[in-house]
């Protein structure tokens, strides 16, 4: 299979069925895809070992294994071993989740005081080459799809500026051919004119291309990896770039190579094992960290989110309870690093968990195409690209900054000074 078998599906009714065949087999027969750890062309390989680190020591975990006296353990350490956070992320540590919570906030007082940034994304096309059945945006879906122009993209920031915000977060589908690195790299120059931090969350990209990116005026890097359970993986991502399991787990590696200030790490919690997810999530973070120790690093910690055809993936469940223990599992074993929580939660849990080691919130989101004025000022613009997934949190930026405050936190939009 090759670039030239892949579709875009764009605003038609039904597949055509030479389409629709190729989308069949693609489901049903492992052996017409290609080999998810193999590169394509033009993939960028780098030397690096973090991989095989941390898909050693997923693999390894068993969680099952962890008893009451290795969470207690864990919790009377001053700072969190490996081990330490094997334990904390098992089924052991569940009935600790409110001791877990007061020594994850004392840790995040210690390094980031009550404050909590501020930022919102603005996804400027949804194209997209690949398909990952758990994702809105997935080529072979039928939702309306849409490409900002540089015009249109200039009135968007415009508009997310003029309520306060000076973080931005720039989004893609992940096609090369509706949103080529140029593209991308022209909105970023557009951006730097209205806010002061600038991040992308694009498909993955070679280290000179990330480099130029990085001139553009892109300040950090931002990928999912969606799982780390390689077999899994591929059962999830049928064609495209994406399917490319080991250069997609290079991709921020290969940004810091790039010039890139930061990065930010996650897996989809629900699509496999979420405890396994996260365990490889921040070993990731944390070999990173040791060979690029001035890098700042992030994580976040998505759960699914209702889509079209979402019923396809049977995922696991992750409730809240689940989700406060792996991020005060996070904040415990990588205290410098900061969590994002994202519109996909509700304002309830946000607002909690903010108090507790959270220090990055998303505010005013879309995930649709082309209509932040619609939602920020009650325009109606027929012209707009469908959401990548239903948010969860609508506050707007006003109403997120205000709540903040109230909860006795310091809301922060910028911190960085260019000279």
């Amino acid at each position: 299979m090759n670039e030239e078998n892949q579709v875009y599906f764009v605003d038609s009714d039904k597949l055509p069925q030479e389409a629709l065949a190729r989308k069949h087999r693609l489901e049903q027969d492992a052996s017409f895809r290609t080999n998810h750890m193999e590169y394509m062309e033009g993939m960028q390989v780098i030397d690096s070992d973090i991989k095989d680190k941390v898909l050693a020591a997923m693999d390894a975990y068993d969680y099952d294994s962890y008893t009451a006296a290795d969470v207690e353990r864990a919790l009377s350490h001053e700072s969190c071993t490996i081990e330490d956070f094997k334990a904390l992320l098992s089924p052991a540590a569940a009935p600790y989740l409110e001791q877990m919570a007061r020594k994850a906030e004392e840790i995040t007082k210690n390094h980031f005081g009550n404050t909590v940034y501020i930022f919102t994304p603005l996804y400027i096309a949804n194209y997209c080459q690949n398909y990952c059945i758990y994702c809105g945006f997935n080529c072979y879906n039928n939702i309306r799809r849409k490409k900002l122009t540089m015009e249109e993209i200039e009135h968007e920031m415009q508009v997310i500026a003029h309520t306060g915000m000076e973080e931005i977060l720039i989004l893609t589908g992940e096609s090369r051919a509706y949103s080529d690195v140029t593209y991308i790299g022209e909105a970023v120059k557009i951006a730097r004119k209205y806010f002061k931090n600038i991040g992308i969350e694009i498909y993955p990209v070679n280290v000179d291309e990330y480099k130029y990116l990085h001139e553009c005026g892109v300040d950090y890097v931002t990928v999912f990896q969606e799982t780390y359970n390689t077999d899994k993986y591929e059962t999830l991502h049928l064609m495209g770039h994406k399917r490319v399991w080991p250069y997609r787990f290079d991709a921020q590696e290969r940004a810091l190579m790039g010039g890139m200030r930061g990065a930010g790490f996650s897996a989809l919690l629900g699509l496999d094992d979420f405890r396994k997810d996260a365990l490889a999530t921040a070993l990731h973070v944390y070999y990173i960290n040791r060979k690029y120790p001035h890098a700042e690093l992030s994580l976040s910690c998505p759960r699914l989110r209702p889509i079209v055809n979402n019923e396809k993936i049977n995922p696991r469940d992750v409730g809240e309870k689940e989700l406060c223990q792996v991020l005060c599992a996070y904040r415990m074993f990588l205290p410098f690093a900061g969590i994002t929580v994202s519109s996909r939660e509700s304002a309830t849990f946000r607002n909690g968990i903010t108090k507790i080691c959270a220090t990055k919130v998303s505010a005013g989101v879309s995930t649709g195409i082309g209509d932040h004025e619609e939602k920020y000022e009650g325009k109606e613009d027929a012209d707009v690209g469908d959401e990548q997934f239903e948010i969860n949190d609508d506050r707007s930026f006003t109403s997120m900054y205000q709540d903040m405050e109230k909860g006795g936190l310091q809301p922060v939009l910028n911190d960085y000074i260019y000279v």
